[in-house]
């Protein structure tokens, strides 16, 4: 059975994006970048929220002919086009970028369908919100945090209100240069 696994950046004191939904205190560098290809490596499917979607699909694959793109992102875009996609919305109608899924309605029936399908695990890629739903449903299985070496002091959580304790374990943990520490949690059984 695969997992649904959260792949979310995060300041020290917990928030997604700052007040005004901006994500420049991530200290992005090639070091987080390779981790990055390594995250990617085990997703069978991205997940996403609409926001973090329709970012997305407005970025990426406006890459696959831009002569500027890096190696890494070229190669990034051509997977993005190929991957099976996941976006979960109670507000858009249809989804247009290459191999996507929408769901809209049963999103707990849906995502345990797609979680018992072969392949690779299931990874929500930001998208605060539709991380907060899944994890109010108790679907997701493992939290893969980048924490960054910021407090923003006010922004997006995903933790906000979550209503209960959550218990972790730690799986494991990397400390880069730069002062972030990946940690992979799963919940306490």
């Amino acid at each position: 059975m695969r997992k649904l696994v959260l792949f979310m950046h995060v300041s020290l004191d917990g928030y997604a994006s700052d007040s005004n939904g901006g994500l420049d205190w991530i200290p992005y560098n090639e070091e987080l970048e390779k981790y990055a290809e390594e995250v990617v490596a085990e997703v069978g499917a991205p997940v996403y929220g609409r926001t973090t979607y329709r970012m997305m699909e407005s970025y990426w694959p406006t890459l696959l002919d831009d002569p500027n793109a890096s190696k890494h992102e070229l190669e990034h875009a051509k997977w993005l086009q190929a991957v099976k996609k996941v976006v979960i919305s109670g507000t858009m109608d249809k989804v247009e970028w290459n191999n996507t899924m929408l769901i809209k309605d049963n999103i707990a029936e849906e995502i345990r369908a797609l979680k018992e399908q072969p392949g690779k695990n299931l990874v929500i890629f930001g998208s605060p919100g539709a991380a907060k739903t899944l994890l109010e449903l108790g679907l997701i299985d493992e939290f893969l945090l980048t924490i960054c070496p910021v407090v923003l002091g006010d922004g997006t959580s995903v933790f906000d209100g979550a209503g209960e304790k959550i218990r972790l374990k730690l799986l494991s943990s990397r400390t880069f240069k730069s002062g972030i520490i990946a940690a992979r949690y799963e919940l306490e059984k």
